[in-house]
Order: structure tokens, then sequence, then C-alpha cells
């Protein structure tokens, strides 16, 4: 167990002149207030602030951050208040555990999807005023996934979907590589424990095998170096489970075929060096094209630097060798921490650091978060879309004035237009590259010059959605159609309420102008007339609910609706017999179908999606489809199943081509009573794509049955399409 006067010594390792007794006071107050408190382990509840402080005095964090890990939970697991911290420790470290704290400010209603959605939306605001924020929630997540062992195994597996999720990149796009490893491994053990612990075996296997290679092969390049006169350090290492893992499944590929599971670094001491000892591992052994990768010229946006180059080595092996000064193997390692403003300035409560420009400009992706955040009103479609920009890989391109960018991998001319500015996206007609023509779908490549064409009458399409990658050109794509769609709608509401209005020889513009459409909007729960008229629009309130709001209460009753005629009797008649599965709130024999797009089944949560002389269209709340779509047309919709309801549902299996896997997988459908309707395989070397459409009851029929054709021995991925 981690002692106080561990981390005292670490951090008086590093600092220069160190406020011990701060860190000593923070310790005591921690200690009182969670007194009588214990973990899952048992174990005493102040152990786990202590190991957080402890990963922070790692990291060589200032005494602030270290004090924050020590009293990073007490406003949310005690009586402590802000206001009493603030009063002891000051206002920075008040703001800095203000800052961490797990909010649980919910409604019960709310569902864990969009609690952590919430969450880290407010965690993005707060990390952006202070980087700390992050790197002590960090500090407090790396803690918790080496303890996971201890909750139960539905809690183990959200907690490890939320790490590889939301932590892991975020320390990646920190340039943390040590946190980011742990937190992947970690997680990736409790996602998939089979293959987690088949790799293991089968990389600690290959090492074994390995090993007079990975002597002979530090031994070649530390003789050749030497030689030239430039000392190194050089090591072999094997390279983690999660890591191979991915890139067979990049690659669609078995273990036997990954060759560079175990990879060389070179640590020279200059920059000069690095190049110079590529020149002679290159003249040592033939480089393998198009696997070199000068990331010291042109740094990750991470601040990641290092050569990465493969070779054809001893005994026609690639192998992957790695070439960087101690100073980027540090950078490497430690990320940000490494190098943060407030380091400089030797922390001690000087209030929240400064960026320098240099640090603003090379982590500019946060600030564009924070932006992005305040225009999407929806937090879950905020958390869905920024994953796709923290977990690409980037590709590095130019501008016509030879400005770099850095863009996520599978960019295209549309988000590059948006990055240069909203405008220019916003009036993107074309773009060339490398001086060509090309769609606005292509996707760009390292080292492309990029040029974009406008035009002042050109405006987003919807099917730009369909391509583009970056959360902030999905945004203003997004913002645009949601903005026309209102316009348009508003154009229907004015036409039906004038409509209405004219048979008891009244306009729409008299209500207008008085201001009686206002008033009746907000006695119908809008903010303003206008968007009234856009719901009438929608279809989401019916102009006669118009009428009732606006017209006087002694005014010329409204005149009775035309009985139905007989073809909607027989169709609402059907409606009713058919049982569509689904309650629409406050509407009766709605016409309800279901998204194509998603297919959701019961325990989905879902929403409505009102369409125009088409009812309601029911899909899952991550569905693409309703993220595009505006807030406001989207209605509650609940399940309502009775009786032997079945959903349809489309599922991918992917696996090794051998004999009998089928059949193993026909049996798994069949022992969970259900029935494939159809169902077609494809083979390509080694690997056996199966398509399946499958009835199901509810979603916990589903996982239940993907999770035990994941576990047959051959199966590499279960999806639902």
């Amino acid at each position: 167990m981690l002692r106080l006067n561990d981390i005292l010594d670490r951090v008086a390792s590093y600092h220069p002149d160190p406020d011990l007794d701060l860190i000593k006071k923070a310790y005591v107050y921690s200690a009182k207030v969670h007194q009588g408190q214990l973990r899952k382990s048992g174990e005493p509840y102040l152990v786990h602030p202590l190991e957080v402080a402890g990963i922070l005095a790692e990291l060589k964090l200032d005494e602030a951050s270290v004090v924050t890990g020590l009293l990073h939970d007490t406003i949310e697991d005690t009586l402590a208040t802000k206001e009493e911290i603030a009063g002891l420790f000051g206002p920075e470290i008040a703001d800095l555990v203000d800052g961490v704290t797990k909010l649980s400010q919910f409604t019960a209603a709310n569902t864990q999807e969009e609690k952590q959605a919430e969450n880290f939306r407010k965690m993005v605001v707060a990390m952006a005023k202070d980087i700390r924020v992050l790197l002590v929630k960090l500090a407090d997540r790396t803690h918790n996934m080496r303890t996971l062992d201890h909750m139960k195994p539905e809690s183990q597996e959200r907690i490890a979907r939320e790490t590889m999720d939301i932590y892991a990149p975020l320390a990646n796009r920190l340039g943390m590589q040590a946190v980011k490893t742990e937190l992947e491994e970690v997680a990736f053990r409790y996602l998939r424990p089979a293959d987690a612990t088949d790799l293991a075996a089968r990389i600690a296997e290959r090492a074994r095998e390995k090993e007079k290679f990975v002597a002979e092969v530090v031994g070649i390049i530390r003789q050749r170096l030497e030689a030239q006169g430039i000392p190194a350090d050089v090591s072999g290492r094997v390279k983690h489970p999660y890591s191979v893992w991915r890139k067979m499944r990049q690659l669609d590929v078995g273990f036997d075929l990954i060759q560079d599971v175990i990879g060389f670094r070179v640590i020279v001491d200059s920059v000069a060096r690095c190049y110079e000892s590529l020149g002679i591992i290159h003249a040592l052994w033939k480089p393998v094209p198009g696997r070199f990768k000068d990331y010291v010229a042109i740094p990750k946006p991470n601040r990641y630097q290092s050569l990465h180059t493969t070779v054809v080595g001893p005994h026609g092996d690639r192998i992957e060798v790695q070439i960087r000064t101690e100073e980027m193997h540090r950078v490497a390692e430690e990320g940000v921490a490494a190098h943060w403003a407030y380091k400089e300035r030797g922390g001690g409560g000087g209030g929240a650091p400064e960026l320098s420009a240099k640090d603003a400009a090379e982590f500019g992706w946060l600030r564009q978060l924070v932006e992005f955040q305040r225009e999407v009103d929806d937090p879950r479609e905020f958390l869905e879309t920024v994953k796709v920009d923290l977990f690409s890989d980037e590709v590095f391109v130019f501008t016509p004035k030879g400005d770099l960018k850095a863009m996520p991998r599978g960019a295209t001319p549309v988000d590059f237009a948006f990055a240069i500015h909203s405008e220019v996206g916003q009036h993107c007609v074309g773009g060339k590259v490398n001086g060509k023509l090309v769609p606005l779908r292509h996707q760009l490549k390292n080292g492309d010059s990029v040029e974009i064409l406008t035009s002042p009458h050109a405006h987003p399409s919807k099917d730009w959605l369909s391509f583009v990658k970056t959360s902030r050109a999905q945004a203003r794509i997004r913002q645009y159609i949601r903005q026309e769609e209102h316009r348009r709608s508003l154009e229907i509401g004015r036409e039906l309420a004038e409509r209405d209005l004219r048979r008891y020889g009244l306009g729409l513009s008299r209500f207008v102008r008085s201001g009686e459409i206002d008033a009746a909007g907000q006695k119908l729960g809008y903010r303003t007339g206008d968007d009234l008229l856009a719901a009438v629009g929608y279809g989401k309130v019916s102009p006669a609910q118009l009428l009732a709001a606006v017209l006087p209460v002694d005014g010329p009753a409204p005149q009775p609706e035309a009985p139905p005629s007989r073809l909607t009797e027989i169709f609402r008649k059907v409606a009713r017999r058919a049982g569509s599965g689904v309650r629409v709130s406050g509407v009766d024999d709605m016409l309800v179908r279901y998204g194509k797009c998603c297919n959701p089944v019961p325990g989905d949560r879902i929403v409505g999606f009102v369409t125009r002389g088409r009812g309601v269209t029911v899909h899952t709340v991550a569905c693409e489809k309703v993220l595009e779509s505006s807030v406001e047309r989207r209605v509650d919709v609940t399940w309502d199943v009775k009786g032997d309801f079945k959903r349809s549902v489309a599922l991918r299996v992917v696996g090794l081509d051998r004999p009998g896997l089928l059949a193993t997988i026909s049996k798994a459908f069949g022992e969970a009573a259900i029935n494939i309707s159809q169902a077609s395989v494809k083979t390509a070397g080694e690997r056996a794509v199966f398509d399946l459409e499958v009835a199901v009851g509810d979603l916990k029929q589903l996982t239940g049955v993907m999770r035990d054709v994941e576990r047959i021995p051959g199966v590499q991925s279960v999806a639902r399409l």
C-alpha cells in the first residue's frame, strides 16, 4: 500500500521548492472526511485518493494537482463543500476539485448513457479552463481500472467500455502513451477476456521463440551505431495484446500473419543523430516501401515525435524500428504532463496556468471541443460525434500557402474547408488536391496540397454527413440542415394556420402583430410564436390546437371536423390490429414505422422521429438518422409489447474459415430459441463472414445470443448491422 511519505518523496525528487505541508494537510483532511468509508475491496476508502495522488506524483505534476488527487472525491462522497475546501486550501485547488468531482445532479429519469454523455460534456468545459482537471481525472480512472476486479460483472463491462471509448483516447490526445496503454490493456481484459488471455499467451510464446533474434538485432544495431560514434540505448520490446488485436482487426488476419509483434527502439542524444541512425539502419537492411514515417519533422498533434521505419531484417523477418531522442521519449510517455506551462511557474496557487502560444496551437483540438459543445443541444449527440475526433489517426495536408493542417484519417475536402473557416465550408462546391479536381468525398492523404473552390450560392448538403469525418464539419452541416428544416416547417405551419383561420374570416398577420401568436406559443410550451408555427408544420401540433389557443373563449366556435373517410377508418383498424409494439405519448392511432437503418428491438433506448405524412419513425437513440434530425422533430415513444412480438435484426459474424463453424453458430441461435430467417456466407483466405437475419423478442435475448456466439472458438466478432 502506498504511504504518504512515498508521495512526499516523489514530489521532492522533481520539484525545486515543494510545499509538502500543503500535501500533508490535504492528507489529514481527506482521512478525516473519508473516515469509516470502505471501497468495494473492503479497504479503507483513503487508499484510493492516496493512489491517485501517487500516480500524479509519478507524472511529476505540481502540488496543486497532487493535493487535488487527495481531495478529488471529498465533495461527492462526503459532507465537504467547495467553500470549505476553498477556505482551507485556496480557490485554485477548490476549482480543481470541483472540476474533477463526478457530477450526480440528475433526475431519476436520466439513463446511464445520458449521465455519461453529460459528464463528459461538463468535463470538456472544466478541462478547457485548466488541463489539470483531466490529468487528475485520468489518474482517478487509472486506479479505478487497477481495482476493477472488485466490481460486479455488469459494472466491469460498463466501466471498461467507457474507459476504452473516452478516457484512453483522451490520454492519447494528450500524448500520455503510458497511461493510454495501461487503460486500453486493462479495459481489453474485461471487454474481451478470452482474446486477451489467448493473445497474451501467444505473444509470450513468440517472445520466447524470438529471444535470440531480439538479442541479435539489438547487438547488430548497437555495434553499427557505436562504429559511427553514435552512443545509443537500443532495446527490443514486446507489443501489448490490445495493440496486436487491433492490428489483426485492421488487417483482417490471424495472429500468425502479424510479423512485427516485437518492436525495436533506438534512443540517441540529438535530432541530427536520429536521422544519422536512420541512414545507418537503412544501409544495413532494406526498408519496406511506404512504411517510413517522420514524426520528428512533422509531430503529431499531441506532440509525439519519433522516426518510424520498417525494414527487412536478419533471416528475412520484418522489423519495426523507432528512433527518437531522450526528450522525445519522455514526452511520448508522459505527454502534456511532461511540459505543461504551469510546471515552469512552479505551481503554488498562482491560479489556473496560462497556455503558451505553442501550447494553444498544438492543443487547439480542446478549444474546438469546447466550441462544439456550445452548439449542440443533445449531450449524447456531442459524445457520439466527438468520439470520431478522439479515435482517428491523423493525416497531414497543406494549404495552398504551405501551412500544415492535421486532419483525421479519412477526412475529405469538405472537412478541410470547415477546418479553414465555417464560411468556406458553407459555400464549398469542390476541391483541388495537388492541382487536380477531386470529388468532395475524396479522402485526403499525407502530404496532399488542398485548395477549396467556393460559390456564394452554394450550401451544405445532407449527403455530406455520410462522408465527413470531423465533428466541426458534422456540427456545421447539421446546424444548417436544422435551420433549413425549421424555415420550411415554419412556411408550412403558416400556410396551415392561414387556411384554418380563413374559415373564421381571420388572417394570421393580425395575431402575429398583436403578439397573440407568441402568447399562444408560450401557452403550449414553445418559446415563440414562430416555434409554435414550425411545430404545426412538423405535425407535432395540430391546427385545431393552434386555433383553440389563439381564438378567444367567447369567439366563433371552431367548425366541427369532418367525419373521417372510409379509407381512414379502415387504416386505423388495420393499424390497431397490427400492434406496432410502440406507444407514442399523447397521440392515439399514430402510424408507426421502424427505421431500417438501426432496426430497434424491445429493450433498445428509442426515440420517435416525426415524418410528414408518414406518422412516426422509431429509431435507436444512437442512430445517425436521429442525430441528423432536428431536436424539435423528436417525440417520446415507449415500448408497448404484447404477445409473441418479434423484430428482425441483421447480424454480422466474422470468424476463421474452418469446418463446422456455421453449424456451431446455428446451434447457438437454436438453443436461444431464435429463428434464423436468412443467412449468407462469404470467405476470403482464412476469414469467413456470416451475414444473418434473425427474429428476436427483445434486447436481452439478442445480447445474450451475441455473447454466446462471440465465445465460440474461431469467432472473432459479432455485430449488429
